[in-house]
């Protein structure tokens, strides 16, 4: 190595060891004094949804590369890093582009029958314990051009899943699994909170590199992010960044319906992802093949998922497909006394899961008010039919009696949507 090279490294190496040995607070003061948040980017940035072939393409390009550059995995053959969860209707990639360039990119994981990435090394079970759906971010990559370019991509990024979280994704808590080298700048910036003290040394997930676990509460977050900013000027004032400033660069779904998930893969790209240009659906396990199978039910499907394992005992597994909505409601009822209001979050065909603040009369037929989207209403007759309690939530499971059309439309537009795009179109005639 050359004289100045060495030099240089030498006193890179120097410095981390005297910066690693201030005090915590001091460090983290450090890395918010670093925080550049441009409330105007450059207006050829556009942050959106991955959606077509080439978008999604060029994020697990961006990946693949960054992640063997990291060592966090070999290359692959296809020059592509594609997991199990990009497959999966509940993960939405979000992407940033430039000049219609993908030059940033990350996934966020909801919670399905494959459950997150990182509970195989970390316990969620006390985040499980308190309400509020989670998430998992994943699969951030920033291209190399703007690594170190003071978070030009990086910050309208974050901005971008912050925003998407709270309003679309329906979700309370995020997880993170990170190299151990990078966590005091989540911790320090956005007041994630570990979920162990203890560092795991060996994570299969990204090719035995260690990994520490972390988790936000995005209900808090905004209160603290308040108090730790105050006073900070605009540009290095991450609460007024992410909850007072808008960024026209941001594209957000066209939603008819109150969903939280922005499923993207027809068949055809399913095929093509984790078929034709990886081995993903090749090599899962059994359980895995049987579970997509219980996850992609549509007919359409059945021919680019992996052949079900053969079931020796001939047992047919029961299916009631339900999905997952956000649509506020209230029910009302001489039993019920005053109006009750719900939030209702899961609907099938003939029934509904909801969250209501206080107990429901069980064995009644109640009205329930359904607002299903901003013009679409149902009314319904619906008796309770389970209840269960947690954090002073009551969570309670609807019959439907009879449902009405708005209902059968919108339910049947679910059935038969691939994507969000197709349940818009299925649902027009509602209008």
């Amino acid at each position: 190595m050359p004289i100045l090279p060495r030099l240089r490294f030498f006193i890179y190496q120097g410095a981390r060891k005297l910066f690693a040995m201030l005090p915590q607070a001091r460090r983290h003061s450090v890395y918010r004094s670093f925080v550049d948040c441009d409330p105007a980017p450059n207006p050829r940035l556009v942050l959106k949804i991955a959606e077509t072939r080439e978008e999604l393409e060029a994020c697990f390009k961006l990946l693949h590369d960054a992640y063997v550059a990291s060592g966090f995995m070999t290359p692959d053959a296809s020059g592509l890093r594609v997991t199990i969860y990009h497959a999966l209707p509940t993960t939405t990639t979000l992407c940033a582009k430039l000049d219609d360039q993908v030059i940033g990119t990350l996934s966020l994981i909801r919670e399905s029958a494959i459950g997150f990435p990182l509970q195989r090394i970390f316990d969620l079970s006390g985040i499980r314990a308190k309400e509020g759906n989670i998430a998992e971010v994943s699969a951030l990559a920033i291209h190399p051009r703007f690594r170190r370019t003071g978070g030009t991509i990086l910050f309208p990024l974050m901005k971008f899943m912050y925003e998407y979280c709270t309003t679309f994704f329906d979700t309370r808590h995020l997880v993170i699994a990170v190299n151990p080298r990078h966590i005091e700048m989540y911790e320090s910036l956005l007041y994630f909170r570990r979920l162990t003290a203890s560092v795991v040394e060996n994570y299969d997930f990204v090719n035995g590199a260690p990994a520490v676990g972390a988790t936000l509460d995005l209900r808090h977050a905004p209160d603290i992010l308040r108090k730790v900013y105050a006073g900070k000027p605009a540009r290095r004032n991450l609460y007024h960044y992410f909850l007072e400033t808008r960024l026209p660069n941001i594209q957000m779904p066209h939603r008819r319906f109150y969903t939280t998930n922005d499923p993207v893969l027809t068949p055809d790209l399913v095929d093509y992802f984790f078929n034709q240009r990886t081995r993903v659906f090749a090599e899962l396990s059994d359980r895995k093949k049987a579970l997509l199978h219980l996850i992609y039910d549509l007919p359409e499907y059945r021919a680019v998922l992996p052949p079900l394992p053969p079931d020796p005992t001939g047992a047919h597994v029961r299916q009631h497909r339900r999905f997952s909505v956000k649509c506020p409601a209230r029910l009302i009822g001489e039993q019920a006394g005053k109006a009750i209001p719900i939030e209702v979050n899961e609907v099938s065909r003939y029934g509904f899961r909801a969250r209501t603040a206080r107990i429901v009369p069980t064995g009644v037929w109640l009205t329930a008010i359904v607002q299903l989207g901003s013009k679409e209403v149902s009314r319904l007759t619906v008796q309770a039919v389970q209840e269960t309690s947690q954090d002073d939530r009551h969570y309670c499971g609807f019959r439907i009696g009879e449902p009405d059309l708005v209902w059968r439309k919108f339910v049947t537009a679910l059935y038969q949507g691939h994507t969000h795009s197709d349940l818009d179109h299925a649902t027009r005639f509602l209008q």
